[in-house]
């Protein structure tokens, strides 16, 4: 197992590894702190964002919260884990699960980590996010049961949609919106909304 606190790693014995329970306690105790855990167990501790980031993070949820309230399902903030298939625990920026999938979810695993993907996802790139780690989270999302995925760069005012079983397709016209397609059918997430001022 290892510890990966801001790209600094610390190597730890096996005997080290962690149960769910146990990782669950850990990621409790973390305060401040946003803590993943990727599919070969690893701990990934990221510090907390920036106000700018931040604003962006709390309106990718504000949006995909409004849809929810609106239409059904369930949206989540940025300090949600989620238990993926492949036992990677993810917490992205915003997310939201459809009802009928929410509704399998066994009560015990309400507090915890549940056991699913998000149907749809989004991930803001803060500045300390390096490019390849966050677009091989968003390809580990749709892997493990995502339908739809927005990646938004503010930094280059770029962003891309994820679909299962295609290419990512990049936008970079920060004027308009990204549509919630087949998956949130009516939902629009206004790219100006992640412009730094």
């Amino acid at each position: 197992m290892k510890l990966i606190v801001d790209k600094a790693e610390w190597q730890f014995p096996d005997r080290w590894s962690m149960t769910d329970d146990e990782f669950f306690e850990f990621a409790s105790q973390m305060n401040e702190n946003r803590i993943e855990r990727d599919k070969h167990g690893n701990l990934l501790i990221m510090p907390p964002v920036g106000l700018e980031t931040g604003g962006f993070e709390g309106d990718a949820f504000y949006y995909v919260k409004q849809w929810a309230m609106a239409n059904g399902g369930k949206a989540f903030p940025s300090n949600t884990g989620f238990t993926l298939p492949n036992n990677a625990v993810r917490c992205p920026d915003a997310a939201w699960i459809s009802g009928k999938n929410y509704s399998k979810i066994p009560k015990a695993e309400l507090k915890k980590f549940s056991r699913i993907c998000p149907d749809f996802v989004i991930e803001v790139r803060s500045p300390s996010d390096t490019f390849k780690p966050i677009q091989e989270k968003m390809e580990e999302y749709l892997e493990n049961g995502s339908l739809l995925g927005f990646l938004i760069d503010p930094i280059h005012q770029k962003a891309w949609i994820y679909r299962k079983n295609q290419a990512p397709e990049q936008m970079e016209d920060f004027s308009g919106s990204l549509s919630g397609e087949d998956v949130l059918p009516g939902f629009a997430l206004p790219l100006s909304a992640f412009k730094p001022i």
